[in-house]
């Protein structure tokens, strides 16, 4: 049995390569699995001694059916290296599965992505498979369940789905407005997708991960999603050119059953709504913690007029 070939993106953070290697080598399939591990290049010269340390550390990598590293000679960003070589490597296998530096997996992560990939290969309306799932109620709920679009941390998907990935944000953006979509993509406004994708059109972001979200649901493609996460994202440190340090997607690694039943491609009402009350949640509270800045900051300056600033 084939199993689909695993891309790796890192860059610049050798400790957060180690920790999502490590966890990789870990999962059962491991060994059964091609590992294509592709290194950014640096931006300016004070990255450089660590995307040398980086690739140094690629370049002994085992424990994977084999290992490629592919060195880029210049710096993609982000969505520039994961656009080409999600590309890539479904031109050349058909299919594939996305991992980046600071994501952590379960040991069952492989054995689900290739199962789902097995399960959905000739479902034309599934965009991939997603190996972390919303921090919200899961007890009464299937193994694995669906949502509109397309999903970034840990996911797999097919050539066939690959193609739907549209580029432009500009003419995405137009069509969600056009067919009426645009405040369901966003979960009625909760969930900071739109502005995501206004922010990347502006050039404030680079983001592929929005664009794949909304090319997905334009054409009214789902995601498959475990009823436990099976991928925990440890970037959430300051660390990262894409990450916050603050965590509001924080959770627990999960297992996922040893074979994955198919279920009805549709989406699931019931996670819907518990994943839109979570954005409501999250929205409501960056708010809180913008006013408690603020009004912190605010009492600071204050303290600081009247002689009062602690030393």
């Amino acid at each position: 049995m084939e199993f689909a070939p695993v891309i790796l993106f890192v860059f610049n953070r050798p400790a957060h390569m180690a920790r999502t290697v490590a966890a990789l080598q870990a999962n059962e399939l491991a060994e059964q699995t091609p590992l294509f591990i592709f290194c950014d290049g640096q931006r300016n010269e004070k990255e450089a001694e660590r995307v040398r340390q980086v690739r140094e550390q690629a370049r002994t990598v085992t424990g994977f059916k084999s290992v490629t590293v592919v060195e880029r000679e210049k710096n993609y960003g982000l969505a520039g290296s994961i656009i080409d070589g999600v590309g890539r490597l479904c031109e050349r296998y058909g299919r594939v599965i996305v991992v980046e530096d600071d994501l952590i997996t379960s040991p069952d992560f492989l054995r689900y992505m290739n199962q789902g990939l097995d399960l959905y290969a000739d479902e034309e309306r599934v965009a991939s498979i997603h190996g972390y799932a919303y921090p919200v109620a899961n007890d009464d709920v299937p193994d694995s369940y669906f949502l509109r679009g397309a999903d970034c941390w840990g996911w797999a998907t097919w050539a066939r789905a690959w193609k739907h990935f549209e580029p432009d944000g500009a003419k995405l953006l137009q069509a969600l407005k056009e067919r009426g979509l645009a405040r369901a993509f966003d979960y009625e406004g909760n969930a900071f997708f739109l502005a995501m994708l206004r922010d990347q059109i502006k050039g404030k972001n680079q983001s592929w991960a929005i664009r794949w979200h909304a090319s997905a649901y334009l054409d009214n493609m789902l995601t498959l999603y475990p009823r436990q996460s099976l991928v925990v994202n440890a970037g959430f440190d300051g660390s990262g050119a894409h990450c916050s340090d603050v965590d509001y997607y924080a959770g627990s690694l999960g297992h996922a059953p040893k074979k994955l039943k198919k279920v009805a491609v549709e989406v699931n009402e019931q996670m819907r709504l518990r994943v839109l009350g979570f954005f409501a949640k999250m929205r409501r509270q960056r708010k809180n913690d913008f006013y408690k800045l603020v009004f912190s900051a605010g009492v600071r300056r204050i303290r600081k007029v009247v002689g009062l600033a602690a030393s």
